[in-house]
């Protein structure tokens, strides 16, 4: 019996592509183009594969993925020795805006701080290092609860590869979909 393989149509998780081997167009040599610059912004139009192509840096440089780095194997960028150096090496920040459609300023901002909470809540670790500053510390609290500032939900982004940096010793690479939304 031949096995045909299914599309994956509206499905953006890398691993979910992967995982039930739907057909994948092996765009994985995207991360070593990533890798090489500071900032990327990519303008494609919607269902170009944007999200399913964060998700992918994601598993990728995600050091809390390594039980994922599967996910890779038979595709174009393990023939790259020196980009597979950094599979799994990295804390990554990714976030939606997706949500972010709210008619008024402060609910936009309302909308933000429960994104930014959930952030500090999935690096948790940071909050008991004892390599991130205590006032550092006390600020991520605040965000965590939803209750920062407005300097403080400002800066959070700022604050939060700061910390992961001190934390890990690495700089964070942040990912951002959606990123439109707000405006």
């Amino acid at each position: 019996m031949i096995k045909v393989k299914q599309i994956s149509t509206g499905i953006e998780d890398f691993k979910t592509v992967i995982d039930n081997d739907y057909y994948y167009v092996d765009k994985t040599q995207l991360i070593a183009d990533v890798f090489s610059n500071a900032v990327m912004l990519y303008t494609r139009p919607r269902r170009f594969g944007k999200t399913l192509n964060m998700s992918m840096l994601y598993y990728f440089f995600s050091n809390k993925e390594k039980d994922n780095d599967y996910l890779f194997e038979g595709l174009k960028i393990t023939e790259n020795k020196e980009m597979m150096k950094h599979q799994n090496q990295y804390p990554v920040i990714y976030i939606t805006l997706k949500d972010m459609k709210a008619m008024s300023i402060n609910d936009q901002k309302l909308k933000f701080s429960e994104i930014m909470s959930r952030v500090v809540i999935q690096n948790k670790e940071l909050l008991d290092s004892d390599k991130v500053d205590v006032a550092n510390k006390e600020r991520l609290e605040l965000l965590r609860f939803s209750k920062a500032d407005n300097i403080i939900l400002e800066n959070s982004l700022n604050l939060l590869t700061y910390c992961l940096k001190e934390h890990y010793g690495k700089k964070a690479i942040i990912l951002i979909d959606e990123y439109d939304v707000p405006l």
